[in-house]
């Protein structure tokens, strides 16, 4: 029944807008511009600090929010160089910034241990949002002694550097991925027209999911990085499901159908897919939500979106586009192009790889498991930590200068925060401080117990001399919670924050949930493929073949990025582990968009044995003649993630290497022999409980000889 369901939607849809094409054509462009324009009426909500509470350390963030013991934000100012002449500068420094617009307040600078630098901390008013007053006070400070170092850096100078490093990225990855895009479509096509339509329907399901999303906000709030990743997406899908539809269209045509024909036919087939392929991205996009994070939350929404809006114009506006333009679509031909096109035709390449697959199934499925594997096993020595100043790039200003004053004044560092509440709190935490400095690795910032002014909550500051990625600083923070913290006298509610307690807290949740998301995504994806092709061993078979793409995707993720792999090819230092939160989007995205072509090749070779060839004749002509459709998905796939894993930013960077190098061997080494070789081993069995048979009434030619594929007049 639900099978029946996905197959008549495509069906219904195409049929309705080769009938109506003008209708639905205008009615796209109305619902794309209806949905772009919310982007400027709508402002997005974007997540705020307390959306992202987790753990003890969330509860210890809102215990200083509601206890009103929130240090206001600071911004500091780094002064090195001639000793003699660097105390007179920062107290140039600290009396220009008291008169700047948006300060509270201005601490005295220090030395650091070595009197070789001075600090000067200037904490701002609540509300403020611009650190560009401050930058002018430091920078004219600087003019004024062109023999020192003076730098400013904090909250909001390195979020405004990082947000402009992002911006900059992001439209240079826009600027070169749509013309590489564009080429691509060129070379799958020859015709100009045929090239552009799957590039502007995608460009149309982006635009109008980011109006979408800004609605949606004020329900999920937004995660600063969802935009790239609605184009990220966006793209691959919208792209690959009007390459599906328009190849097979032009396909029927060469078999001498009238476009109407035609459409229908590829309604039935590419259509059948893009729906089916559709819901796998949204079933494992969905899995996310498990997490209960709002960075996982805002993805998947985000993600969900867009494959839903290109979905929807694949199956309407598509149909109505190609019923219109008719023949006109292989126009303007590019001629050499086009003649390429013709003389490789179908499957050229692919017969070569099959022809000795399907000859030695067992001994390809092999092999190719032994490559896939070895790929896969430096997985098991994955580490993982949150992004930190170690994984920015060091190009930015303000992440340079923290480091320094990290390095250089240690309370400014890596610190954890311990809120108590209850009568007693600040005695409690004084003992507490006195045992933590004496027995553990901490020390007491100046300053470090603060009551609220009803004296029933206080805080305590502590700093430790490590990175928050080093593992000496999870096991002080271990110790703090298990055994110097609930030391503390009865009554008191405790809880331990900070910057690095509240990363051991995400890696642990995250940690707790990644095998919970794995399952679901594969065995919701295992139950829709059944549905889908009514076949147990190919939902098995499919699933399989996507744990071994996330296997090599893991392990490419820890050779390059946690053991260094071509760093200086890449450009960028290793910081001995992979960004927490990456691998299980890498998951999600990879067997979303995996499925895309997987779909389309099980599709047609399904079909294939509805109309009565054998199965092993029919794996090996099903993938031959999806294989250049496949060969383009995945090309436009790859060279999309490839631009991401070229940017500065080293989130971008491990999403794009890992999505990159696993759908190239997904759509190679895993679909063209794996896949082939699994299904011929199988045989007649792969279709158990039911071989699948033409339902009656399908227009689909089922004639069995090999088609014209060249391209069409």
């Amino acid at each position: 029944m639900a099978a029946d369901l996905i197959t008549r939607i495509p069906q219904r849809a195409a049929r309705w807008s080769a009938e109506h094409p003008w209708r639905a054509i205008l009615t796209w462009f109305v619902l794309v511009a209806a949905a772009t324009s919310l982007a400027v009426l709508v402002p997005t909500h974007e997540a705020e600090d307390a959306d992202y509470r987790i753990g003890q350390s969330g509860r210890a963030d809102a215990m200083a929010q509601e206890s009103g013991l929130t240090g206001p934000d600071t911004e500091l100012v780094l002064l090195s160089g001639d000793r003699t002449q660097v105390p007179d500068a920062a107290r140039e420094v600290a009396r220009r910034m008291t008169d700047a617009e948006g300060v509270s307040e201005v601490a005295p600078p220090i030395w650091n241990d070595d009197r070789t630098s001075m600090l000067v901390s200037v904490s701002l008013a609540d509300g403020v949002d611009d650190a560009g007053p401050l930058e002018a006070v430091t920078a004219s400070v600087a003019a004024d002694h062109p023999d020192l170092s003076v730098r400013q850096t904090g909250g909001l100078s390195l979020d405004e550097d990082i947000n402009d490093q992002v911006a900059d990225d992001l439209a240079s990855a826009e600027v070169i991925s749509l013309p590489v895009t564009l080429v691509l479509m060129l070379l799958a096509f020859g015709a100009l027209i045929a090239a552009g339509i799957p590039v502007l329907l995608a460009l149309g399901s982006v635009a109008a999911t980011m109006g979408i999303s800004a609605v949606v906000s004020h329900i999920v709030p937004a995660e600063p990085t969802v935009g790239s990743m609605i184009v990220l997406i966006g793209m691959a899908v919208g792209v690959d499901y009007s390459l599906f539809y328009l190849k097979r269209e032009r396909e029927e045509r060469a078999r001498g159908r009238s476009t109407l024909d035609a459409v229908e036919i590829a309604a039935q087939t590419s259509g059948h897919s893009i729906l089916v392929s559709g819901f796998a991205v949204a079933a494992a996009m969905s899995g996310l939500f498990l997490v209960d994070f709002v960075t996982f939350t805002s993805l998947a929404m985000g993600a969900i979106i867009v494959v839903a809006v290109a979905v929807v114009g694949s199956i309407t506006v598509l149909p109505a586009l190609l019923v219109k333009l008719g023949r006109w679509v292989d126009r303007p031909r590019v001629p050499l192009l086009w003649r390429l096109n013709r003389r490789i035709g179908a499957g050229g390449i692919s017969r070569r790889i099959l022809a000795p697959v399907v000859r030695r199934p067992a001994l390809a499925l092999a092999g190719s498991v032994a490559a896939a594997t070895a790929l896969a096993v430096p997985a098991l020595g994955m580490t993982m930590h949150a992004s930190n100043l170690e994984t920015l790039p060091s190009g930015i200003p303000a992440v340079e200068t923290m480091r320094d004053v990290a390095a250089e004044f240690p309370g400014e560092g890596t610190t954890v925060t311990v809120l108590a509440q209850g009568d007693g709190s600040a005695l409690a935490l004084g003992e507490l401080a006195s045992r933590a400095t004496r027995d553990g690795d901490f020390t007491e910032v100046p300053g470090g117990v603060t009551t609220s002014d009803d004296g029933g909550t206080s805080s305590l500051t502590l700093a430790l001399p490590w990175p928050d990625s080093d593992e000496r600083t999870t096991d002080a923070i271990t110790d703090l919670r298990g055994s110097l913290a609930p030391a503390t006298p009865d009554g008191l509610e405790w809880a331990v924050g900070g910057d690095a307690a509240s990363n051991l807290d995400f890696d642990e949740h995250l940690s707790a949930w990644m095998p919970v998301v794995i399952g679901f995504v594969l065995l919701l994806t295992l139950v829709m493929m059944g549905v889908a092709f009514r076949s147990v061993p190919l939902a098995l078979v499919s699933t399989a073949l996507n744990l071994v793409s996330v296997g090599v995707a893991f392990g490419v993720l820890t050779l390059v990025f946690q053991h260094g792999w071509l760093e200086g090819a890449l450009g960028f230092t290793s910081p001995g582990f992979v960004i927490d939160w990456i691998p299980l989007f890498v998951l999600v995205v990879l067997v979303g968009l995996s499925m895309d072509y997987h779909v389309f090749v099980t599709g047609r070779i399904r079909e294939l044995v509805g109309r009565g060839m054998p199965t092993r004749v029919a794996v090996e002509r099903g993938i031959r003649d999806s294989a250049s459709v496949v060969t383009s998905a995945a090309a436009v796939m790859v060279s999309v993630f490839a631009i991401f894993a070229t940017l500065s930013m080293l989130e971008m960077k491990m999403m794009g290497v890992a999505l990159s190098v696993a759908i190239l061997l997904d759509a190679t080494i895993i679909r063209l022999v794996m896949l082939p070789a699994a299904l011929v081993l199988l045989g007649e069995r792969v279709w158990w409980p039911r071989r699948p048979a033409r339902p009656t009434g399908e227009v689909v030619d089922v004639r069995l000889e090999e088609p014209e594929l060249t391209p069409v007049a």
